[in-house]
């Protein structure tokens, strides 16, 4: 089956919808959602959004606050569009209806979280993330001229003398099917269940990313995962996500006798930068042979539980009381800070494909997201994006300082910078690596490989043993049908992080390599890119 639109959305979390309602009057707009309409990482998304709407803050200092979290590596051109246009675009989202939390007398209240300088999130509940794709896809199903399959997994990009003019895509009576646009934005989100442990929901596997690739277009910072500190930690339960923003309102991380921990890995304690404390959690586990807790205990216990209804009832789920008990945590893949290259209007390396969200690396987050910028990303850049593809298709202009790094990792890095967020005096053992490179041949196997040698903690041995791995995986031929596409794509992901991982012989951000455990911006102040030649 084939037909033909202005202009293709793939992907229904808030960067797709922002950017559907941008193009509902410059022609016919169909949106292509992977499962039902709603399911993306913007409906599981807690603490809120992030934007210089109060009386203290400025965009100034929230691109400040961005910048020092993200390492040494965030595009500032790109902070400044996120900040600059933020507090604009929660502004619409609230005359469209969104629900955020209020002061008694009327002004909005905002949280903060880690690594913010100010209150600056605002939230609706602990569900921001549902209420702000209700407002959108109330916004888009009012209008006519924005159409929505929904089940529809794609698998190609459509490449026409090196432009893409459309995708391809079984339905969900696994039809392969054809549409072609004039402009094709991904909107996809991230890939975090690349990893076993992941507070991702199951559509989050980095299709938009394999899609670019195999088309041709640029990745970039893949090696940046950020692994978010605080998922539930308990046998049998699922790694539900433990919003940063009970930490913002004075949570305490413990070790197994009580005692806070957290200052001796980072001057800030429980609201260092996600990186340090995900890595502080696992190293005090190590420390003491024991679990880390997340206590709620000395707040007020209705506050609490009328502040993060959500979060309350999952754990009731499991036999907890987030306002008295203890809550077992420890860190879980939740972002990617790479992706899909592109400009600051959502430009990739192809004419005609625009990435936006989670699966694109404007460079805006640098080693390192700062908590909840990544629905205002996608906020703010799927309005750019809805702009952007309305022009005459053009690539994104290259940025000299996006290279491709030698693949094989050659360990010869001896930059000796004191960043903070790396130092540390307790090393967390890396695993001993198999001598066995055997295909993984099931997306849990590929799951179990990315956590054990490219998680929180990689070194050179188990990071080759997982390039070469994937590598065999890669050259299998996949079969035709929608779940061959699905485990194609999915090693793509794994191979292009694993690979990334490889390359960058410093830690930085998220990214940490015990063999070289320190930043080296001498060397290292780029940003790796990769592509189909």
């Amino acid at each position: 089956m084939r037909d033909s639109f202005d202009f293709v959305i793939v992907g229904g979390g808030i960067a797709g919808l922002r950017a559907a309602v941008g193009l509902a009057n410059a022609g016919r707009v169909l949106v292509l959602t992977k499962a039902e309409p709603a399911e993306s990482n913007t409906g599981y998304a807690q603490g809120g959004i992030a934007a210089a709407v109060g009386g203290d803050d400025s965009a100034a200092l929230h691109a400040a606050d961005t910048i020092r979290a993200g390492d040494g590596l965030c595009d500032e051109a790109a902070v400044r569009v996120l900040v600059e246009h933020g507090a604009d675009g929660v502004r619409d989202l609230i005359a469209w209806g969104a629900a955020f939390e209020r002061n008694p007398d009327g002004s909005l209240a905002l949280g903060r979280e880690a690594a913010h300088s100010v209150r600056r999130v605002l939230h609706a509940g602990d569900a921001t993330g549902r209420e702000i794709g209700r407002v959108l896809w109330d916004c888009v199903s009012a209008v006519p001229a924005v159409s929505t399959i929904d089940h529809a997994l794609v698998t190609e990009l459509i490449v026409e003398d090196r432009r893409v003019c459309g995708v391809a895509y079984f339905d969900r009576a696994s039809r392969r099917c054809e549409v072609r646009a004039r402009a094709t934005l991904l909107a996809t989100g991230g890939a975090g269940q690349v990893f076993s442990d992941t507070t991702n929901p199951a559509v989050a596997t980095g299709d938009g990313v394999a899609l670019a690739y195999h088309a041709g277009a640029r990745v970039a910072d893949l090696e940046f995962v950020q692994f978010h500190p605080t998922a539930l930690k308990l046998p049998g339960a699922p790694r539900f996500l433990i919003s940063e923003a009970l930490r913002g309102e004075g949570a305490r991380l413990v070790n197994q006798r009580g005692d806070a921990f957290m200052t001796t890995y980072h001057a800030d304690g429980d609201l260092a930068p996600r990186d340090v404390v995900a890595r502080g959690i696992v190293r005090e586990e190590h420390r003491t042979d024991g679990p880390v807790f997340l206590t709620l205990s000395h707040l007020d216990n209705e506050y609490v539980r009328r502040r993060f209804p959500t979060i309350a009832t999952m754990c009731t789920s499991v036999g907890l009381d987030l306002a008295r008990d203890p809550i077992p945590v420890g860190p879980a893949a939740h972002y990617i800070m790479g992706g899909v290259e592109t400009d600051e209007w959502t430009r990739t390396s192809l004419p005609g494909l625009y990435a936006a969200g989670e699966v694109a690396c404007t460079g805006v987050h640098g080693a390192n997201r700062l908590a909840s910028n990544s629905l205002l990303e996608g906020l703010v850049f799927g309005a750019r994006a809805a702009e952007a593809m309305q022009q005459p298709p053009t690539a994104a202009p290259l940025k000299l300082d996006r290279v491709l790094a030698p693949s094989t990792g050659t360990g010869t890095s001896t930059g000796t910078s004191t960043s903070t967020s790396t130092s540390t005096s307790t090393r967390h053992p890396t695993p001993a690596p198999s001598t066995q490179h055997a295909a993984p041949s099931t997306h849990d196997s590929i799951r179990h490989l990315m956590w054990r040698c490219a998680g929180l903690f990689r070194a050179r041995a188990t990071l080759l043993e997982a390039v070469h791995t994937l590598d065999a995986a890669a050259d299998r031929v996949f079969p035709a049908t929608p779940d061959g596409w699905r485990l194609r794509n999915f090693v793509t992901v794994a191979r292009l992080i694993a690979r990334a991982a490889l390359r960058r012989d410093e830690s930085r951000g998220a990214h940490f390599r015990e063999d070289f455990p320190r930043r080296d911006d001498a060397r290292w102040r780029i940003h790796l890119t990769d592509a189909i030649e």
